[in-house]
């Protein structure tokens, strides 16, 4: 023991300096990115974001759910896609209907024509107890919201892993010529990998492991040294779980849980290190003013919303900074 101390000891002057000097180095870079790493310069820069179109103002995914959260000033709209029996692409959050419109059925077992209405009152998942409503209960193509909306950014879900759905979803993307303001989003690295390669020249998000991932690398100091590909982090503002959003996992209904994850994930200096690189961080979803106030307070650069007008009427109040980076083209609130 006394030999094993003794080594340990030998090594000490010079691994303390290292182990300093690599502290420092990591801390200077974090704050000064740009230093190894060349800035992103996304198509847009948006702060404010429709969840499934605006989900607590109208019936969700509708067409008229898009256009009101249009005309409320929305700078992206979120959604998830699935195709038919038929190969048609629809805007869904869910594959199976039960939720959305009472049947057991799944979206591709049925042919466009035979797709359901939505229910009258559906009920605003990331606000327990509030119900929307609206005169549009039918289901949408994306190919219709490509064509209603030709300028508007869009963040498409793809939830499935079907290749024949990335592929039509990419084929309507270079078809409409939106490449650069259509972004891949996924949980899954496996089916984000299927979509990067079907079409690499569209922005993407972190994915579930890589954002967990990027944790690591932060909390190690290797993060400032890494190349980051993706464009968007986008994730839960924590303090909404067992609030306005009830999970189903028994394990996210533990406070102490749901704690210990804001006090690891919610990092103003992480946050703004991501921006520095140019990569814009969305927190959703938000559906009060103190939600909204707290996640732009940590260092979001935009908020997801199921109300629109609720974001729109705090951002009037609350005007943003103007945006950390410069986009290719005018960029959009």
């Amino acid at each position: 023991m006394d030999l094993f101390c003794g080594t340990i000891g030998s090594y000490l002057p010079y691994v303390l300096p290292a182990l300093g000097g690599y502290v420092l180095t990591s801390l200077f870079l974090l704050k000064n990115p740009h230093i190894l790493h060349k800035k992103k310069h996304p198509a847009f820069y948006c702060t404010h974001i429709s969840h499934r179109g605006g989900a607590g103002e109208r019936i969700e995914n509708t067409m008229e759910a898009f256009t009101h959260a249009v005309k409320e000033g929305t700078g992206m709209l979120e959604l998830d896609c699935y195709l038919t029996r038929d190969g048609h692409v629809i805007v869904s959050h869910d594959d199976n209907l039960l939720r959305q419109t009472g049947l057991n059925v799944e979206i591709s077992s049925l042919n466009l024509k035979d797709m359901p209405l939505y229910k009258e009152r559906l009920e605003v998942t990331f606000y327990a107890g509030r119900y929307s409503t609206g005169v549009d209960r039918r289901f949408t193509l994306l190919e219709d919201v490509f064509k209603k909306f030709p300028k508007m950014p869009v963040n498409i879900e793809i939830k499935k892993d079907d290749p024949l759905l990335i592929r039509k979803v990419s084929s309507l993307v270079k078809q409409y010529d939106r490449e650069d303001i259509t972004v891949w989003a996924s949980e899954k690295t496996h089916i984000m990998k299927k979509c990067q390669k079907e079409n690499p020249s569209m922005p993407y998000m972190f994915t579930l492991s890589r954002g967990m991932q990027l944790l690591l690398l932060y909390y190690t100091g290797l993060l400032p040294f890494v190349p980051l590909r993706e464009s968007f982090l986008q994730f839960y503002l924590p303090q909404l779980f067992n609030r306005t959003y009830i999970p189903e996992s028994r394990i996210l209904k533990n406070r102490l849980v749901i704690c210990l994850i804001e006090k690891l994930t919610m990092k103003k200096s992480l946050f703004k290190h991501l921006t520095e690189r140019g990569i814009q961080v969305h927190l959703f979803v938000c559906n009060t003013e103190r939600d909204m106030e707290a996640a732009f307070a940590v260092g979001a650069t935009g908020v997801m919303t199921d109300y629109p007008s609720v974001l729109s009427n705090y951002l009037r109040n609350h005007p943003p900074i103007a945006p950390p980076f410069p986009a290719k083209e005018t960029a959009v609130h």
